[in-house]
């Protein structure tokens, strides 16, 4: 029997192959992802860095048996809250552009400060866990793995739990204010506007549609004028920027000939039968 239990706590301890393999390849792309997050220059790309260190996360914590944790994971952090970041990013409209001048003196200093601090603590925590004596998630998870993961939360965790719960709400809020803006002015009523494009010469009736007198309605073929020729009014002016324009003036001219032309043989045929129409009833 004791023999059983030492067989069963060894096998319990270590690790096999495929999950090693799994670890080692998964490790990797965590900490890309993490590093990612960090060094990518646009804010959209960094929380999609950090949204893959979240699912790979998600996998190793399904790999150790606590599913619960995983789908977690998976819901909560990579769903909700990864896309609440996204939907920050697209309300603030953090670009490439933005100004990098601090507006605090001193806070990439505190910011440096922060995450030497935090490193110390990642690294003593990992040193703590692997000098210690690893007993597997079998026993945390003993009373199964939502009793575990409560009681840890609830009761040693419980506030770093509160503080990041403070944390993201304080964000959410911060998200609303930075894109919250004051009205200074009346907003302009559409005859204001309307008589204001009248005064400085724009275009005062709606852009022609794309594809007018052409043989296409996409976006990116410009339209026609009747003489052939490509009116810019018709196409965006950022997928001109682009250069994204195709041309078909030279064809749609060729197409145009050839129409006139089968019009002009169609019409001298109708004439032609008109004519004999006609002398046949005058003989008669």
């Amino acid at each position: 029997m004791n023999l059983a239990a030492s067989l069963a706590a060894s096998a319990a301890s270590t690790t096999s192959t495929g999950e090693a393999v799994q670890f080692w390849i998964l490790a990797v792309v965590a900490v890309l992802g993490a590093l990612g997050a960090v060094l990518m220059k646009k804010a959209v790309h960094s929380a999609l860095s950090l949204a893959g260190t979240m699912i790979v996360l998600a996998v190793f914590y399904l790999a150790n048996g606590a599913y619960f944790l995983g789908v977690v994971q998976i819901v909560v952090y990579t769903g909700a809250i990864m896309m609440l970041f996204l939907f920050v990013v697209m309300l603030v409209g953090v670009t490439a552009a933005d100004s990098l001048k601090e507006t605090i003196r001193g806070q990439r200093w505190l910011a440096g400060l922060c995450v030497l601090g935090f490193g110390i603590l990642l690294m003593a925590g990992i040193a703590n866990a692997s000098l210690k004596e690893w007993n597997g998630v079998g026993r945390a998870n003993a009373g199964g793995n939502v009793e575990g993961l409560a009681s840890l939360i609830f009761t040693k965790y419980v506030f770093a739990f509160e503080i990041t719960g403070a944390l993201l709400i304080t964000a959410a809020v911060g998200a609303m204010v930075l894109t919250h803006r004051e009205r200074t002015e009346r907003a302009a009523t559409q005859r204001e506007r309307a008589e204001q494009r009248v005064r400085e010469g724009k275009q005062v009736t709606p852009l022609p549609a794309p594809g007018v007198y052409a043989r296409h309605n996409a976006v990116d073929i410009p339209g026609l004028l009747p003489d052939g020729t490509a009116s810019e009014l018709t196409v965006s002016p950022t997928l001109r920027a682009r250069g994204q324009v195709r041309d078909v003036s030279g064809e749609a001219l060729q197409d145009l000939k050839a129409l006139e032309q089968r019009s002009s043989d169609w019409l001298e045929r109708g004439r032609s039968e008109d004519a004999d129409a006609n002398a046949k009833g005058a003989s008669k």
